[in-house]
This record gives C-alpha cells, structure tokens and sequence, in this order.
C-alpha cells in the first residue's frame, strides 16, 4: 500500500462545490483520493482550518481523511491566505514526521504547491503538483494576478517531479508560459461518477423540478466574471423564445463575486428576461444530475477553463454543451457531434447554436448519445490508477532538483 500527502491548502473536499472558492477543484481531491483509497492508496489531506469549530481529523472512509491545520485565523479571504502559508507548512511538516512515512506529495493550486515545494526540500519526498488555474493564463485574458503568485507558480514548476495536467491545451499552457519540462508533465484528466452523473427521464426531472415542456438551459459554477455567466443570460435574450428558461445553479465566488452578482441581475433587468432566469443556489454535487437532466442544453461559457468538469458531468448525463471554445472545454465537447464549441463572446452566436440543438430532435438526440459515449471514457478508477503508477515510479526517479538549490 501507497501513503500519500494531498495538500489542499485554500479549500476543502469536504466543501461543497458552487460557492464561495469551492468548485471543481473541490470536487477533483475528494473524488479522486476517494478512488485513491479504494485503490490501495492510503491518503491523508491537509486542508487549512476555516471554522474553529472544526474537528482535527475527519475519517472520510478508509483510507481517505482530513486534516484541518490550525494557520491563521480561522476566516481568512483567500487574497490573505500567502500570509499562512508558512505556518500551514511547519504545521505539515512536523504532522508527517509523526505519521508513518509517505510516498509522495501531492499539492494543488499555487498556495499548496509553495507549501509542498518547501515540504519536498525538508523532508526529501518527490512532489506532484496540478494547479487547476494558471495565474499567467488568467493574465493573458485580462485577469489581472499578484506577481507573488506567477513567480510562486514558476518556481513549484521547476521543481516538481511531476506536473499534472488536465488536457492537452493545459500542458501546452505549462510549456508556452512557464517553459516547463515537457518530460515531466503528466496528461491525467480527471473523471466522472457514472453513478450519479448518467442519462436519464427528462420529464421526470423535469417534474422534481417543477419544470414543463418549454427549452431549459442551465448553467452550473460560481458567479464570477470569470465563468461568463453574462454570455448565458446574453444568450438566453438572443434565443428570442419567451417560454425558455435558465437556471443558473451557485453563488457568489472571489473577492468580487458580490459585485458580479449585482451586475448579473441588473443584466436580466435590462435584457427583459427576470422571468425566463432562476437562480439557485449551490447544490450538493450528486444533486446537480437532476438538473443536467431536465436541460436541453449546458451552457459553459467560461473565459478560461483547465478542464471544464460541468461539461463532462453534463455530457455523461446525455446532455448537449455549448461550450467556450477555451482550454480542456476543447477536449470535452466535439463540435457539433456532442455539442458546439464557440470561439467568441457574443451571445448572439451562442444562440444560434441553442437554437440548433432546439430545433430538431433528432438532432439533439444524436448529440445526447455521442455526448454519453465521449463521457463514457472518463472514470475516476482510471484517473486514480495512472497517478498509482506515477506515484511509483517516483519513487525510483532521480528527484528534480530546482535551480535554487543545485
């Protein structure tokens, strides 16, 4: 049996996913060290205490636990937490000396990979590092981060053993702009649980959900400008069909989420459509397959996206995606076989390909079932048996040494 490290410095797999800074990365740890442990790789995740009332340690199942280390006060904004992670570190480090030796570590996002490059030094273990967002990707569409973060990320790339990447499109990302070692980057998609995420009664879930028989449209994330949630609710007036409805399923994310809210509401307003538009709030993950299946189309027009995990859960419950044509959104949906891929931020051409999938049924249930055998081929048992393997073969690698330290 394996041990292994996750540090999951910022946010928890015990979180659920939607809002506040909890999305798919929250989904990606707890359902891939739940797989993990059932494959023999026994798991321990370090996550940051955000509520004193938090118990130390949380069994998940065998295999799988949570730790909550005490780093900072406990309700901290994510923009303050690179103040903590040097006590979030020497927290860790003296916790794994206590424990039975690990094998590895595995860091996501930048705060955990400082945490883990740090970690990697001290206690000489080789580091597997996946960011899920890249800070001089979010640049280079106008998102502006601190510096302190794009030379953190240059620095935990240079230095770990592995770099895991969503897609293709993401570890292109990881060479063109941060000149990675391609030998050392690992294409490991995430997966899907078939279980919950699978086609099913449309009518049915439609009724759960006091839906009728008009278009539906949803989209599934946290409001911030970054998802693109404007372009659904922009493509939902240009459908010009009265009886359409969006249901747009989170809350409010990041430092300006609030600020986005406001702006989106007032967009409905202004477009005329509050009463095509529902708001819900964050759901528990295994819920979101009802409203996947009572949609005639996912809408995913993100800004930027490693992977897009809505789109694969959308796609495995048989539903058409309309997505931006936009990092591993690129892998997820094949144009016009499982759904459309838009190279553009007009809500005009988004509902020209609604429209399409409306329009004909037989159409759209082509769609439907090529999106089912596409999803088919992403699972978490395989996800988890190629890092088992990568974790062991770390062990017999040379360590990286970073260029700081030779």
């Amino acid at each position: 049996m394996q041990r292994l490290a996750v540090l999951s410095l910022h946010t928890s797999p015990l979180l659920q996913p939607g809002q506040g800074d909890a999305g798919g990365m929250n989904v990606y740890v707890r359902e891939l060290v739940s797989s993990l442990a059932q494959a023999g790789v026994d798991s321990t995740v370090y996550v940051r205490r955000w509520h004193d009332e938090l118990p130390p340690v949380v069994e998940v199942e065998p295999g799988f636990r949570v730790v909550h280390v005490p780093a900072g006060p406990s309700a901290l904004p994510k923009e303050a937490l690179p103040g903590v992670i040097d006590e979030f570190t020497d927290w860790v480090a003296l916790d794994l000396e206590r424990r039975e030796r690990v094998d590895a570590l595995h860091a996501n996002y930048w705060l955990s990979g400082v945490a883990g490059h740090r970690l990697k030094h001290e206690l000489d273990l080789p580091l597997v590092s996946v960011f899920h967002t890249l800070a001089r990707v979010k640049a280079d569409i106008g998102e502006a981060e601190p510096q302190r973060r794009i030379d953190a990320e240059f620095d935990v790339i240079g230095c770990s053993d592995a770099i895991l990447a969503n897609a293709r499109a993401e570890a292109e990302q990881l060479v063109d702009f941060y000149h990675a070692d391609p030998s050392r980057i690992e294409i490991v998609p995430p997966g899907v649980d078939h279980a919950f995420f699978s086609p099913g009664d449309k009518r049915g879930a439609r009724l759960a959900l006091g839906l009728g028989d008009h278009p539906v449209l949803v989209f599934v994330g946290r409001i911030q400008l970054l998802k693109g949630v404007d372009v659904a609710v922009g493509a939902l007036a240009a459908l010009q069909r009265p009886d359409a409805v969006l249901i747009v399923i989170g809350g409010a994310s990041g430092a300006e989420g609030d600020a986005e809210v406001q702006r989106l509401h007032a967009l409905v307003d202004d477009l005329g459509v509050r009463d095509q538009v529902r708001f819900i709030e964050a759901q528990p993950h295994h819920a979101l397959s009802t409203y996947y299946r009572a949609a005639d189309v996912c809408l995913v027009p993100s800004r930027a996206e490693s992977f897009g995990l809505v789109a694969l859960e959308a796609a495995a419950c048989g539903v058409p995606v309309v997505a931006a044509a936009v990092g591993g959104l690129r892998t997820l949906v094949e144009h016009g076989e499982t759904g459309f891929l838009i190279d553009s931020r007009d809500p005009q051409v988004y509902a020209k390909h609604i429209e399409a999938v409306l329009a004909s049924p037989s159409y759209a249930h082509t769609l439907s079932r090529n999106a089912t055998t596409l999803a088919s081929g992403y699972t978490w048992s395989i996800t988890a048996a190629r890092l088992r393997r990568l974790y062991g073969d770390l062990a017999s690698r040379e360590p990286v040494k970073c260029a700081a330290r030779r």
